[in-house]
């Protein structure tokens, strides 16, 4: 008997040793897993049929409009890249920054950029694929959405593992960099990662509201036409920014908020002394997460007639399965990589609980299969006035329950991880819950990317004039797609909450390396003070610079619109000959949000440099402080109240509270118009904001400890 324990404890024993030297490569090898399996989705989805040829005519349209406004943001958007490694550089030849940071910073902001275009090609190819899918039938176009939400779901986790894999085997095996050096470099790709998704997700954020607002309120509100109807001029330029928002800019999101809650985990782990097997934990979970959420994707199916419960209980058993999968394989990892400390278990167990449940309830509060989305509905009896205020306190409800799941999961993470023996070791629990609340998202985000591919498949089926049964089905897809994307939201909302705290533990430490005595942060210190003000600020102010940009670029898709209604004869009445100008509109909302999405975006790089040069550091852990705690509950409840909306509008097209062309459907139109910049622009961009100023707090700590706080703070 000894003898075999023995032979165990020395297998086990050459096990945590290959591990612990050699896991990156496996890391990598699941990325590249993700990939292929990303790229076999990708031409599957391809080789299915367009369908009728002015379904692929409407398609191609789409397309053209995406690319050509990517193409334009990249250009935008590389002209900051280009100035922000210049002044990276100029850092670190003066020794304020390692040599490798302009360059990780370079490929963050690369990699979370192809996320989005990789996702929003396999979306504009699936559209009519997806209604042409739902002409034989419900399952079918559910699973061909679903597939191309899969490329995306795969790419964003493929790349992100790609690029934290290579780095970390060039700084160990290459340049041989100490463990604390390698993560210090490692957080500043972090910051290019959240300033390309800060552009995407404002500037397509932007994009999609302006066209869909202005076609609601002119189409379906004045003109009494239906959705997607082909004599809307604005139509085409609201597929097109389901697109470049809801897919583009997601994926950019979402990569920047996987890869950020990896290396910051890391980062702690460094602090806490659990030096490079902590620092791999986060990245192994991650990579059997990745494999976990491929092997789910077979689980997801439905059957004809499926209720909006029955439909979500489809994409329920994949996500299900890849957690369960994941909490396993997480066990066995932390057993043997890191003996003796098996509560690490209870933190990422609790990080995947707390995206479950914040899943469920953000569920609960935005579908019409829920009493809150219902009661919604009703209130829109009397006008569009009492549905506005019932969404907006729908909101505000909503952000109790995730407020205490979040606050839960970090107690139990924290004292799980032994913070009650050390803080540090309990920091690096709260890290890893959040990997845990991520490890699975190559499924999660499959099943938010698929949404906006059924509202353009519905678009297609309404412009070419497919069956009624066809609309039917994809607009069941569609209201699932409000759902989940809800959901997908709840999820990146709760990750960033905590890896934007692990990111202040990460500041605090880069500081205390510079300057021990540099840190004071008593309440009562007036520049911690001051910036725990400007930060619980900063979210209202960039929220209120995103939506009013929603608004002046609607205005003037508006404005477009009803001119055509007036001067191209024959065109509202549907008169053979007389066709909607719709690039006008697309050239519209492309000039519009390029434009409007610079201002919010240098707000959150400049804003912690200057609170810094004024405040000092204490002043900008304030600052992140306020962000943080106000930042995590707008985003939900702009998030929620959004998606609650857009549900109730879509429970009255159902039939129910006089159905379509109603005067309670046009108050509800009303609302979901609201609601648009909420849940899609300004919401979903507040969680990017918070990680973003605590990334250029790291990257800049060295020069606000040298001259912040004109030596006041």
């Amino acid at each position: 008997m000894e003898n075999y324990v023995a032979f165990f404890d020395l297998a086990l024993a050459k096990v945590r040793f290959i591990l612990g030297n050699y896991a990156a490569f496996f890391v990598l090898a699941s990325a590249v897993v993700a990939l292929i399996f990303a790229a076999y989705k990708f031409f599957a989805v391809k080789k299915l049929p367009e369908g009728t040829e002015a379904m692929a005519s409407i398609s191609a349209k789409i397309r053209s409009g995406a690319m050509a406004y990517l193409k334009r943001q990249y250009k935008t958007v590389g002209i900051f890249f280009v100035v922000m490694v210049v002044l990276l550089s100029v850092l670190a030849i003066t020794g304020f920054l390692t040599p490798y940071v302009p360059f990780a910073f370079l490929t963050g902001g690369f990699f979370s950029g192809l996320s989005g275009f990789v996702g929003m090609k396999i979306a504009t190819f699936a559209n009519s694929r997806t209604a042409n899918g739902a002409m034989e039938g419900l399952n079918k176009g559910l699973k061909i959405a679903f597939s191309s939400g899969t490329v995306m779901g795969m790419t964003v986790v493929g790349l992100g593992l790609l690029d934290i894999s290579v780095w970390f085997i060039l700084l160990k095996f290459v340049f041989k960099l100490p463990i604390d050096e390698i993560m210090a470099a490692m957080l500043t790709f972090g910051m290019g990662a959240s300033s390309m998704a800060l552009f995407a997700r404002v500037g397509g954020g932007i994009f999609t509201k302006a066209a869909d607002v202005g076609a609601d309120l002119v189409g379906k509100v004045e003109a009494g036409i239906p959705e997607d109807d082909p004599r809307n001029p604005a139509v085409i330029a609201d597929n097109v920014g389901d697109n470049v928002g809801d897919v583009a800019g997601m994926g950019a999101d979402l990569y920047e908020s996987y890869v950020g809650s990896i290396i910051s985990c890391g980062a702690l782990a460094v602090a806490a002394g659990h030096e490079i097997s902590g620092v791999l934990l986060p990245m192994l979970i991650a990579a059997i997460g990745i494999l976990a959420s491929v092997v789910s994707t077979f689980f997801v199916s439905t059957k004809e007639g499926a209720t909006q419960k029955m439909l979500l209980g489809s994409l329920r058993k994949g996500t299900y399965t890849a957690a369960v999968l994941s909490a396993i394989a997480s066990l066995v990892l932390i057993l043997v990589l890191m003996p003796g400390h098996i509560g690490l278990f209870g933190a990422v167990l609790s990080g995947l609980l707390a995206g479950v449940l914040i899943g469920y309830f953000t569920e609960y509060y935005t579908s019409d299969s829920y009493k809150p989305t219902q009661k919604l509905s009703e209130s829109s009896e009397t006008g569009s006035a009492t549905i506005i205020i019932d969404g907006i306190a729908l909101g505000m409800r909503s952000t109790a329950i995730p407020v205490i799941i979040i606050g839960i999961s970090v107690l139990a993470s924290y004292f799980f991880a032994g913070g009650m023996e050390g803080f540090t070791q309990g920091l690096y629990g709260v890290g890893l819950s959040a990997v845990g609340m991520l490890a699975t998202l190559g499924i999660t985000l499959a099943t938010d990317a698929y949404g906006p591919v059924a509202d353009n498949a519905g678009g297609i089926a309404e412009m070419s004039g497919l069956p009624g049964e066809v609309r039917e089905r994809t607009d069941a897809l569609d209201s699932l797609g409000n759902t989940t994307a809800a959901t997908g939201k709840g999820f990146a909302i709760g990750s960033a909450a905590l890896t934007a705290l692990a990111l202040i533990v990460s500041y605090t430490d880069e500081v205390a390396k510079i300057n021990p005595d540099a840190l004071n942060l008593s309440i009562t210190n007036p520049s911690t003070l001051i910036g725990l003000f400007v930060g619980a600020m900063l979210p209202f102010l960039f929220s209120a610079m995103t939506m009013q940009a929603v608004g002046r670029a609607a205005h003037k898709v508006v404005v477009e619109v009803r001119r055509q209604f007036k001067e191209i004869k024959g065109l509202l009445q549907g008169e053979e000959g007389a066709e909607a100008d719709y690039a006008s509109c697309v050239d519209i909302c492309t000039k519009s949000s390029l434009r409007e999405m610079i201002a919010p975006a240098a707000l959150g790089v400049l804003a912690p440099i200057v609170v810094g040069l004024i405040l000092g550091c204490n002043g900008v852990v304030g600052m992140l402080a306020g962000a943080l705690v106000s930042g995590f509950v707008l985003a939900i409840m702009m998030a929620n109240s959004g998606g609650s909306w857009d549900n109730a509008k879509k429970f009255i097209e159902a039939g129910n509270f006089g159905g379509k062309g109603s005067e309670n459907h046009k108050a509800a139109v009303v609302g979901d118009t609201v609601g648009d910049p909420f849940k899609d622009t300004s919401g979903p961009s507040v969680n990017i904001l918070i990680k973003l100023l605590s990334m250029v707090s790291i990257v800049f700590a060295s020069i606000v400890v040298t001259y912040g706080g004109f030596g006041l703070f």
